[in-house]
């Protein structure tokens, strides 16, 4: 796979996954209106067990983004096993939460009668449980909380595109690491045994100097910066010959890689490998 359609299709599945969480989150968001609907059922049911047919639930509040108040015209007298037992068959029929704080509230010094919480993930409390609230007036509210809506199996979907870029990058990585080991100075390049000096079109080892053409230098050149990976014929007869507006056939190329084999001949670990119908890799073991 080419490295920039690799890069590209990486890219277009996060985005793709990413979108599709996006669209199922918002597809599992609750719609204001059912929430207080069925707030206001709560409301109305505690009155009812109360023995109130007439007085009012008043319009639900919205305290912030999660917490909503529910309130009553008048004043109302319960069992608190009652709003605890009434909330959670409400809310199991109705779903607008699994996980939610209930705070019962007098309206006059505001302050914290009882509270219970239903969690499924931390575990319930439901605390003074037998209590009987006298008649007066009361404020209920309704935190629901927020659990993580990210699937772990869209997360593990999410590995495998960055897995591949994170494949390609570390690629990149390593071949720019394997073309600097190459290079020990700005003289010469270090082929094995070899040191090349391409000002030169000089190859020199510990017992003798080879002298290349123009056109074994600039091949060799080539196949030294990708070291380990495939050279196109075209790429060689490309930059070695048309660029000078030479036209030559593939056949140039292969006698040009089996001189560069016979020079280099003296180093086992230099090897020019023929990759059919495309071209050379040049390799140093």
């Amino acid at each position: 796979m080419k490295p920039f359609v690799l890069l590209a299709s990486s890219i277009t599945i996060i985005v793709m996954l990413i979108s599709a969480v996006a669209v199922i989150n918002t597809q599992k968001e609750i719609p204001e209106k059912h929430i207080e609907v069925v707030l206001r059922d709560v409301g109305h049911q505690l009155l009812l067990t109360a023995n109130d047919s007439s007085s009012r639930v008043l319009p639900v509040k919205k305290l912030n983004e999660t917490t909503y108040q529910i309130s009553f015209q008048n004043h109302v007298g319960f069992i608190s096993d009652t709003l605890i037992n009434l909330v959670q068959r409400t809310f199991q029929k109705n779903a607008p939460a699994t996980n939610y704080i209930v705070n019962l509230r007098n309206c006059k010094q505001n302050e914290t009668v009882f509270a219970f919480e239903i969690n499924g993930v931390a575990g319930d409390l439901t605390p003074c449980r037998g209590r009987t609230l006298e008649l007066g007036c009361y404020l209920i509210e309704i935190e629901l909380l927020q659990k993580s809506r990210f699937n772990s199996v869209w997360f593990l979907l999410l590995l495998i595109p960055l897995g591949l870029l994170g494949f390609y990058m570390k690629d990149r990585f390593r071949k720019k690491e394997e073309k600097e080991s190459i290079t020990d100075n700005s003289d010469y390049i270090q082929l094995g045994s070899f040191r090349f000096y391409t000002a030169d079109n000089v190859l020199e080892s510990e017992h003798k100097t080879i002298t290349l053409s123009e056109k074994e230098t600039k091949a060799l050149k080539i196949f030294a910066e990708n070291r380990n990976q495939i050279v196109e014929r075209e790429k060689l007869m490309k930059e070695i010959w048309e660029d000078e507006g030479i036209v030559v056939i593939s056949r140039n190329v292969d006698v040009l890689v089996s001189k560069l084999r016979k020079k280099v001949g003296d180093d086992s670990s230099l090897k020019f490998i023929n990759v059919h119908g495309r071209g050379y890799k040049f390799m140093i073991e």
